[in-house]
């Protein structure tokens, strides 16, 4: 089969850049202010504001947010925190970089989240945590995985996909003790690489400031070794215009998410969200038998697409646990299609026709 990769391809994603983006990156080559400056400080404010917290902290990507949420909270050797089976490895790395033991629960393949039943299950003495998942943006059930587990056990969120969902009307990344945010280009805000931890507590948010900087303390001492996980002036400046239009990048989202479900509602399983809950739409994933050849074929005729993501166990590093039936069922069948504002109801035509042909 000839591959039509060119101009007429279907791109998997297209970052929201244009000329307020170029503005504001000039302004900051301009003043000379180019890391821990004015816009540092600009992005964490509109950051903050869009998860209903006190306090967001700017941070190099998403992986170095969850790393140092997880430091700052105090997780390390001996601990335990309960993560997906299915899921970006690097919820689980995290947590093993701090010294603790990711122990794996399955998920519900049908919302790709974390089967809160298994949550219950899992936890130990050792339990230190859940870092949960809001997984392509589709808010986890909070107020059941609360339910799963003791009181003192912290709640993490990875909120990587997750900006601009709602779990029953309040933003997902300010639900729990701690959230974690990426800016990487498949996200609806995007700083090219960038992260955000967010949180209303203000001890952890000091303990999150200092250890993205080297562990140094406002008085210039170090307390604690740390790294440099600081996000620069200009990649920040990137990223605020589009946190700005927020509301407008979801409802674009929203736009094309609708157009797939209206064609493949009842042809492939498609993605939804419970009653009450917005769906934050970082992917469009569906669920399909024949995935594999779907992938290979709708490539090779020029339409991006994906898998959702990792069942973890099948990956060396994680291979001594399991058997997870939900992960290996969500990982085999997943298939992300391209989404972005950029899609036209032919694109989605196209992409849809494409399906179809494998359900």
């Amino acid at each position: 089969m000839v591959s039509r990769e060119g101009a007429d391809s279907v791109r998997l994603a297209f970052p929201e850049l244009g000329d307020a983006e170029l503005a504001e990156v000039r302004a900051v080559l301009e003043s000379g202010a180019l890391t821990m400056g004015p816009k540092v400080a600009e992005l964490e404010q509109l950051v903050a504001a869009a998860c209903g917290v006190e306090h967001a902290v700017a941070v190099s990507n998403g992986t170095a947010a969850l790393h140092l949420a997880v430091l700052a909270l105090g997780i390390g050797e001996g601990d335990e925190v309960i993560v997906p089976a299915y899921t970006f490895p690097a919820t689980a790395s995290v947590v093993r970089l701090a010294g603790a033991t990711p122990v794996l629960v399955d998920v519900d393949p049908a919302t790709f989240n974390l089967d809160l039943g298994k949550v219950y299950d899992a936890v130990t003495a050792r339990t230190k945590a859940v870092l949960a998942v809001h997984l392509f943006g589709r808010p986890l059930d909070w107020e059941a995985l609360q339910s799963a587990v003791p009181p003192e056990v912290l709640l993490l969120e990875d909120a990587a996909g997750a900006l601009g969902a709602r779990w029953r009307g309040m933003p997902c990344g300010g639900l729990g003790a701690a959230g974690c945010l990426s800016f990487h280009p498949r996200k609806i805000v995007t700083t090219g690489e960038g992260g955000a931890v967010t949180t209303s507590d203000a001890d952890l948010d000091a303990s999150i400031r200092r250890l993205r900087n080297h562990g140094l303390d406002p008085g210039m001492d170090i307390v604690e070794p740390s790294t440099n996980y600081r996000l620069s002036d200009i990649l920040c400046a990137v990223g605020i215009p589009q946190l700005n239009r927020l509301d407008e990048l979801l409802a674009e989202r929203t736009r094309v998410a609708d157009g797939y479900t209206e064609r493949l509602a009842g042809v492939v399983d498609v993605p939804d969200a419970d009653e009450g809950d917005t769906h934050g739409w970082q992917a469009y994933v569906i669920r399909l038998d024949r995935r594999r050849e779907a992938m290979e074929t709708l490539r090779a005729e020029g339409i991006e697409v994906q898998i959702g993501t990792y069942a973890l166990h099948h990956l060396t590093a994680y291979r001594d646990q399991g058997p997870f039936p939900g992960a290996d069922e969500a990982f085999e069948r997943a298939l992300a299609l391209p989404l972005h504002s950029r899609l036209s109801d032919d694109d989605l035509d196209r992409v849809a026709e494409g399906v179809r042909r494998f359900a």
